[in-house]
């Protein structure tokens, strides 16, 4: 695939977007924290964009972001009419109910109808891998078993821009083959993706390009092999002086 698929109108942009979090400080000047302070770069339909950088850099902060949870608290976010999902370990389920009634409860927050949802629910459930716990408690699984759930059904209701934050790393090797499995299906849709991962090989194997991003700042936007070529010299650099 190529690094750049379309030169068309981008589905979203940002322009030096910035968010802060208050940390303390008095009400008249209150102490900031930027999780991200300048950031810039455009998402084109059908390519998938791997958000790289280290613990902190903001790349939470910047999916939230590209999801519409957060606003800009400086810059600006150019948005169309395409619909963007969050896939996260940190799936918002209410704990006391059970996996097939917060499968439900997330599925409609993505759009689909619960009638949609319970003739899909069996593939939910077989892709999950949680067929001897679907009908107990949230609050009784595991993380990784959380994310697989958010992961099968964020799936099925396939939104226009899928946002993929540190999960294909979760659960045995099995689950992590077949979760990057069904990302490359995806991304051979055509469909629109942005992915977050630590891993080096993922974002190598599946971005189309890659935007590296340090202390709240864009610092590069490039095709997989030079961008990585830089942070893994960057991150290098560090390690020595440390």
């Amino acid at each position: 695939m190529s690094p750049f698929k379309s030169r068309k109108q981008p589905v979203l942009s940002l322009r030096k977007a910035g968010i802060y979090y208050r940390r303390g400080g008095s009400l008249f000047h209150p102490d900031r924290f930027w999780a991200l302070r300048d950031v810039s770069f455009d998402l084109f339909h059908g390519e998938t964009l791997g958000i790289l950088g280290h613990n902190g850099a903001g790349k939470t902060t910047l999916m939230r972001l590209i999801a519409g949870i957060y606003q800009p608290d400086r810059g600006e976010v150019i948005r169309t009419e395409y619909r963007a999902s969050l896939l996260s370990l940190q799936v918002g389920f209410i704990p006391h109910l059970t996996g097939r009634e917060n499968a439900i409860l997330s599925g409609m927050l993505l759009g689909l109808k619960r009638k949609e949802l319970e003739s899909r629910m069996e593939k939910i459930i077989s892709f999950s891998e949680l067929e001897e716990f679907i009908d107990q408690p949230v609050h009784s699984y595991s993380t990784g078993m959380k994310a697989r759930l958010g992961f099968g059904v964020a799936f099925q209701a396939d939104p226009d821009i899928l946002l993929v934050d540190e999960v294909l790393g979760v659960g045995d090797i099995d689950f992590r083959e077949k979760s990057t499995l069904a990302m490359k299906e995806k991304i051979r849709s055509n469909k629109t993706v942005v992915i977050v991962s630590h891993s080096p090989g993922v974002m190598r194997e599946l971005s189309d390009r890659i935007v590296w991003i340090e202390r709240g700042k864009t610092i590069a936007d490039g095709p997989p092999d030079e961008v990585l070529e830089r942070y893994l010299s960057h991150r290098k650099g560090k390690t020595r002086k440390t």
